[in-house]
């Protein structure tokens, strides 16, 4: 019965946020292709349950993909997009550069293409997706506005400008995160999406290694840090990966919050949370076990928000019959 009534708040929520947004944002509906693809979602949802059942590891990849979609250009596909000759795209911008999961929107843009042809915009899908994945993996499930459009500009420049980085501070991600309609509340409640997933040595080792040229970051544990230290062996170690949220990494759930409380943050941007106090406040409050179906209900908020952010509607933008490449 709980999850009954909270599924019917976040559905009256995402009518709320669609009935007082911008006129393109408004164009979204819930059961957008109720009578040009009915089973958008079923589908979307049968091939992402075989793909996380095959590499579960990906759930926070495909999480991470729609994310940083939305902070470039909005939530219109352009991170799929491929570079030529001609131009760098978003995929090949430096912050972009570990980002995974490309194959798996082909394959689940290709079935929709077989059951309902040029009909479901890859933005979309890669919505669905994201929030698919996260449900798979133990996560909240929220009902997710369709009729979003694809876009035909996509530029490395724009994402190495406009992504939040890892680095961050509050000033600086605030004002990011403001940029995309974004408050304080989503800032901190969609670092806790760093529940899923690993990050490469380059995006933390500067806070192991001549840390403003002290050595060791201070605002991280110690003990961690020699942990860390023990799998990436240089700033410009590559190859080895570190849990963002150690021991659960695939799993959703607020045990990331603990480890931030902890100063166990992989991220600058992670150790920044306790550096404010409305963030702070939030992180202790989570961390203490006794919250998380406010997160779940949190997150499930901010991620209907952010699936929002800039969208193309009605003739704007196109529908891509292969979401890495414009029509």
């Amino acid at each position: 019965m709980a999850i009954k009534s909270c599924a019917l708040l976040l559905l009256a929520l995402a009518l709320q946020l669609l009935a007082g947004s911008s006129p393109a944002v408004a164009q979204l509906e819930i059961g957008f292709y109720s009578k040009t693809c009915p089973n958008v979602e079923a589908i979307v949802r049968e091939e992402i349950e075989k793909i996380i059942d095959a590499a579960p590891s990906l759930a926070g990849p495909l999480l991470r993909l729609h994310f940083h979609d939305c902070f470039v250009r909005g939530c219109d596909a352009s991170v799929l997009l491929n570079s030529t000759d001609s131009n760098v795209a978003e995929r090949d911008a430096k912050p972009n550069k570990s980002l995974r999961g490309f194959g798996s929107v082909d394959r689940v843009k290709a079935k929709l293409e077989a059951a309902c042809p040029n009909t479901v915009s890859c933005a979309d899908v890669l919505t669905l997706m994201a929030r698919d994945a996260v449900v798979l993996a133990k996560g909240p499930f929220w009902p997710v506005a369709l009729g979003r459009r694809d876009g035909r500009v996509s530029s490395a420049t724009e994402a190495s400008d406009q992504l939040p980085p890892s680095f961050g501070d509050i000033p600086l991600l605030t004002k990011i995160f403001a940029s995309k309609g974004l408050n304080l509340k989503d800032l901190v409640v969609l670092s806790g999406g760093h529940t899923l997933g690993t990050a490469h040595c380059p995006s933390f080792a500067d806070r192991l290694y001549n840390f403003s040229g002290n050595g060791v970051d201070p605002s991280l544990d110690s003990e961690y840090a020699d942990k860390l230290k023990t799998r990436c062996k240089s700033v410009d170690d590559k190859a080895m990966l570190s849990e963002m949220d150690p021991g659960s990494f695939k799993t959703f759930d607020t045990s990331y919050y603990r480890h931030v409380a902890k100063r166990r943050g992989l991220f600058q941007s992670d150790a920044a949370l306790l550096t404010d106090a409305t963030t702070r406040d939030y992180v202790q409050r989570i961390a203490s076990g006794k919250f998380d179906d406010v997160f779940f209900r949190d997150f499930s908020e901010s991620m209907i928000k952010m699936g929002n952010v800039g969208v193309l509607t009605g003739d704007e933008g196109e529908i891509r019959k292969k979401c890495y490449v414009p029509n």
